[in-house]
């Protein structure tokens, strides 16, 4: 029903932000890792999720269109719900969770997400074959440790979809981490 929305940051609350589109303010949940990231009046595009229940309907927001499928994966998962799925997408790199349920590292998720046991030998179970094994460029960056300059780029102040547009820009001939945050920061800085 609602797909997407951009608008600006009204204001933050525990689990969940306030956005405004127009004039009409939307309560989002987000990971908290978005919301540690966002300040009010700042202008934010979200991919959503609606999920009606017999006595809510609650909006979920993320930023990156990949957080937003594997979250419609997690909540198909029978017992797991919305905000269980918010709290396992919001611990950790989509990346690493997926090469964690594709190779079914129960152990991973346990830990990683919080979640019990048996939940987390449900979602690989489930999902083993959804996830996949991870694409080609996904293997690359892990390889040339994109996540820790990812992370790199989220300690300057840039949100996580920034950081991964920039590195998406760099060149492949950039091997070294500390040269492919400075050619990141280049692609961020329009220069």
């Amino acid at each position: 029903m609602i797909a997407h929305l951009s608008g600006v940051v009204l204001a933050a609350h525990p689990s969940a932000i306030t956005l405004d589109v127009h004039g009409v303010g939307y309560r989002l949940y987000v990971t908290q890792q978005l919301l540690d990231s966002v300040r009010v009046g700042d202008e934010l595009a979200l991919h959503t999720h609606l999920a009606v229940r017999e006595d809510a309907m609650d909006l979920f927001g993320f930023p990156v269109a990949e957080e937003l499928e594997l979250f419609k994966l997690l909540i198909g998962v029978s017992g797991i719900g919305p905000r269980s799925a918010l709290g396992i997408i919001g611990l950790e790199s989509i990346e690493r969770l997926s090469t964690a349920i594709a190779h079914g590292d129960v152990g991973y998720l346990t830990k990683v997400s919080g979640v019990g046991k048996k939940s987390a030998e449900k979602i690989v179970l489930e999902l083993k074959d959804k996830v996949g094994v991870l694409s080609i460029d996904d293997v690359q960056a892990h390889h040339r440790g994109e996540e820790d300059v990812l992370e790199a780029l989220q300690t300057l102040g840039y949100r996580l979809d920034e950081a991964r547009e920039a590195l998406r820009k760099v060149p492949d001939d950039i091997e070294e981490q500390g040269d492919r945050v400075k050619a990141a920061l280049r692609v961020l800085s329009g220069s």
